[in-house]
């Protein structure tokens, strides 16, 4: 098990989010920033044709030099073995139900399943329905010097993401920017985005601001107005926020 989220706190309005800190042990922490992958393995949003300004290393956008580097490693190994197995994926879940985020998802085994299939219309809506999931990690990093995420609510398939800030103590100044800041619309036709239209930065109001500080998680669910950005930075070139993306996704 690499989070702890036991000193998890949440923010419930507009939607739910928190932050876990400190995310894991030191030394487990420590071991993740020292084998972060090199930014040159990474393409950039402007590559993909995206807005904001990121690097991303992922299992969409690069897969090759993503499994690469983390089947080559066996640290990120054993943390992409761990991150799709149901054992976090539901732990996961059960957290946010401790915090009164039931999502509704619960882990049927295959023998219920089946019988779910065979049994009566009347027995059927008594049995737990079973929504297949699946999480996947990324590597992010934003430029110190103009990094930036506009104003989003995330995919429609995505559940849950975990952002877990991967830098050394002392290594960032919190006046070069780079927190999650919780966002709403100033036009309130803005309000219902699940299909994760990007808004500029202008359009939103900041309700909240998780500043970017050494081995914290920050976990939220997406809905139809989980607004979320992190506004561009003024930091020096060549320093990065660099992050590790978790995602709680429902499958296709």
């Amino acid at each position: 098990m690499f989070l702890d989220y036991g000193d998890a706190e949440f923010r419930y309005t507009p939607f739910p989010i928190g932050i876990a800190k400190p995310a894991m042990s030191r030394d487990q922490y420590a071991q993740l920033v020292a084998n972060f992958p090199p930014v040159e393995l990474f393409d950039s949003f402007e590559q993909m044709g995206k807005k904001g300004r990121k690097f991303t290393l992922s299992a969409k956008e690069n897969p090759k030099r993503y499994h690469a580097y983390v089947q080559g490693n066996p640290l990120w190994r054993e943390l992409y073995k761990w991150i799709r197995s149901r054992e976090f994926i539901y732990g996961a879940l059960d957290m946010l139900a401790r915090h009164e985020i039931d999502l509704g998802f619960r882990y049927v085994p295959p023998h219920l399943r089946a019988l779910r299939k065979t049994t009566s219309l009347m027995r059927r809506r008594r049995m737990p329905a079973y929504v297949p999931l699946k999480a996947r990690f990324e590597f992010s990093a934003l430029p110190a010097d103009g990094g930036n995420l506009p104003p989003h609510t995330d995919a429609p398939a995505k559940i849950v993401t975990m952002i877990v800030a991967i830098l050394e103590d002392g290594e960032w100044n919190e006046a070069y920017g780079g927190g999650t800041d919780v966002n709403w619309p100033k036009d309130e036709t803005r309000s219902f985005n699940q299909m994760n239209r990007v808004a500029g930065f202008d359009e939103m109001d900041v309700l909240h601001t998780y500043p970017f500080t050494p081995n914290q998680c920050i976990v939220f669910v997406k809905t139809f107005n989980s607004w979320h950005s992190v506004a561009p930075m003024h930091g020096p070139a060549g320093r990065l926020r660099r992050t590790l993306t978790i995602n709680i996704e429902a499958l296709p």
